[in-house]
């Protein structure tokens, strides 16, 4: 008898964590926006909508814009809400995607705009020291950045197989770690700070769904291109992780035509054939550069040099056959590519479309293959977006189990 009245609050606590969520979404998506605005897109009543935008101002999540009420009609003035953008107000998150080489830093605000960001350079470095060199750069890169606005915690998004419900790393083949508990680390090293981790790959993916092309959240496959290659799918505004997260390893998909050794003992994988440690080592093999660097490759091309172009747009069109296998297996709205050389330049993308159109059984549309919304600034959105998709998904929750992280810490 004493589980009813839990139950029942569980039960409502549920539907007004949703309705909030509604509510914030519907505002992220059309804001600055009325609130009878917002009952009209949402399909709740008026009372709901008032009742949760008032829940969310008082979590410093919306705010009202009364510069921008329009009067002159029947009634009170409609005020218009917004997301809390202020300059001193306005709650941040804080990003790191870890890189193989380097890791980048970034600041972000509700809408996933990046407010600051610092490319940290760590190649030759020792792995196990990777996590506190980071750590120490995030502490002085936040101090720097964050002005004294709420910092709602830290995103961390990096390649391999992680599982973020545990916080975990579960296998990363470049950096050597396994079962690492990473959140865990970087919490402890920033002072009790919330971290969340994903996968690389599912944060760019969330970061299209939340801030992206509207395509997106009915579908889409997302292929990420650098040292590790993975993918990540989403279907109805949903990433998908599989059993223990381990979804999205593409490394050893079949490129068709690529001959490439692989470490796994076959040829022709993905990984092998269009990773950026491949195109690296095959730039210092034909004397385009003196290091294995893509970054030196891009710069050269960008410089007109023809033989960097030349292997940059291999590679293209080696990412756009692989695409072509994921649009026949899964034929999604949109497929995003995140490969750095494409990002910077839409003749390599161009390449990567026109080789998985040549390919593909069901898509004769290249448009629905895409570089991210982001661009250069990709890494640090997706990174923050790790921190901020809960949030948008359950915001009143998200942000008690914040502001409770942050009294045990």
């Amino acid at each position: 008898m004493t589980s009813a009245p839990h139950t029942s609050r569980m039960v409502g606590d549920g539907r007004r964590d949703a309705n909030a969520a509604l509510v914030l979404r519907t505002v992220l998506d059309h804001g600055p926006v009325a609130r009878s605005a917002v009952a009209r897109l949402s399909g709740l009543s008026p009372a709901a909508v008032s009742r949760q935008a008032t829940d969310l101002s008082a979590l410093g999540l919306l705010r009202e814009l009364p510069q921008l009420a329009e009067g002159g009609g029947v009634g009170r003035p409609q005020i218009p809400v917004d997301l809390d953008l202020g300059a001193v107000a306005g709650p941040v998150a804080g990003g790191v995607h870890l890189g193989v080489p380097a890791s980048t830093l970034g600041l972000v605000d509700l809408r996933g705009r990046v407010l600051a960001r610092r490319l940290v350079r760590h190649d030759g470095l020792a792995r196990d020291r990777l996590p506190a060199l980071v750590t120490a750069e995030l502490r002085a890169f936040l101090a720097e950045h964050v002005a004294g606005r709420p910092l709602l915690g830290v995103g961390a998004a990096l390649g391999g197989w992680i599982d973020p419900g545990t916080g975990t790393v579960v296998r990363h083949d470049a950096l050597g770690w396994r079962r690492r508990p990473l959140a865990a680390e970087l919490t402890d090293a920033l002072g009790g700070l919330p971290v969340r981790i994903d996968n690389h790959a599912r944060a760019v993916a969330q970061s299209e769904i939340l801030f992206g092309r509207s395509a997106a959240r009915r579908s889409l496959v997302h292929l990420f291109v650098g040292n590790v290659v993975d993918a990540a799918v989403g279907v109805a505004g949903v990433v998908h992780q599989g059993p223990g997260s381990a979804a999205g390893d593409v490394a050893h998909l079949p490129v068709p035509d690529s001959t490439a050794p692989c470490p796994c003992g076959r040829s022709g994988c993905l990984e092998a054939t269009a990773s950026n440690t491949a195109v690296a080592a095959t730039a210092v093999r034909r004397g385009i550069v003196p290091e294995a660097d893509v970054f030196l490759v891009v710069d050269a091309a960008a410089a007109g040099d023809r033989r960097a172009d030349r292997l940059l747009r291999e590679r293209a069109r080696a990412v756009g056959r692989a695409v072509a296998l994921l649009l026949d297996v899964l034929n999604p709205d949109l497929v995003v590519v995140t490969e750095h050389a494409s990002v910077l330049d839409a003749g390599y993308l161009e390449e990567i479309r026109g080789a998985a159109i040549d390919l593909s059984h069901v898509c004769d549309d290249p448009e629905r293959i895409v570089s991210p919304h982001a661009g250069p600034a990709t890494l640090p959105v997706a990174a923050g977006t790790v921190l901020l998709n809960p949030l948008f998904r359950a915001p009143l929750q998200t942000m008690r189990e914040i502001r409770d992280g942050g009294r045990e810490g």
